[in-house]
């Protein structure tokens, strides 16, 4: 158990809010919360539900994601390791803002909101470290807002391939990009998005295949997706 402790903490510490501790520390705060593994498509906590504490991704992928009034889902965030999440509800003590479903199989360090909160009084550097995790989750949204507001839906698409495809670099994989995951990520319907990708084919700016997207034409993608270059 201690070795096991120490290895968790040397993850934690990979958290920006817990490099300054002492490894002694990271270990006491590790040991007031718990490990969990959750398989691929398991949710780890549901929107509206009591606050679920927060979490750490330590391995794996978590999709965060708001449903609409009609069961539409929207994937707000895709969290990759290691990375702290939960944190609005942990600090005002509300419901889970979001939901949280694994994408693959995760390894995952929470801690019920109680002990989070002692832990914030004892060490007010994670308390800081938040503020900076909530601006960036602030802009994150601020943007998701304009892309909703002023881009059209293949615009968006165009913009979510550029990221996916690191800029034109590597093609997507359709594996683990399906037209239903791309719908809930640009905030459409499975059907708008395969127009989208049947039109950026036909103007040969993507070669698009069953297994895989492919960025032919990587100027004339980030003008159609409206990105100042």
């Amino acid at each position: 158990m201690p070795d096991e402790l120490t290895s968790l903490a040397e993850q934690l510490r990979r958290v920006n809010h817990f490099k300054s501790l002492p490894l002694a520390d990271v270990i006491q705060i590790v040991a007031a919360g718990q490990v969990r593994r959750f398989a691929r498509g398991a949710t780890l906590f549901a929107e509206g539900d009591p606050c679920a504490g927060m979490h750490v991704l330590l391995s794996g992928q978590v999709d965060l994601c708001k449903t609409g009034p009609e069961g539409q889902v929207s994937i707000l965030n895709t969290l990759q390791p290691v990375i702290m999440f939960n944190e609005v509800a942990v600090l005002d003590g509300g419901p889970n803002p979001v939901s949280a479903v694994a994408v693959e199989d995760s390894l995952i360090w929470q801690v019920r909101c109680e002990r989070f909160q002692v832990l914030l009084d004892r060490y007010p550097q994670i308390a800081r470290g938040l503020l900076g995790v909530l601006a960036r989750r602030n802009r994150h949204m601020l943007s998701h807002y304009s892309d909703l507001s002023f881009r059209s839906v293949t615009a968006r698409v165009a913009k979510r391939i550029l990221t996916l495809s690191q800029e034109g670099a590597q093609p997507v994989r359709r594996a683990e990009y399906s037209v239903v995951k791309l719908a809930a990520q640009v905030v459409t319907t499975p059907e708008a998005v395969s127009r989208a990708l049947r039109q950026l084919a036909e103007k040969k700016v993507l070669a698009v295949n069953r297994q895989t997207i492919l960025v032919l034409d990587k100027s004339r993608l980030q003008e159609l997706a409206q990105i100042d270059i």
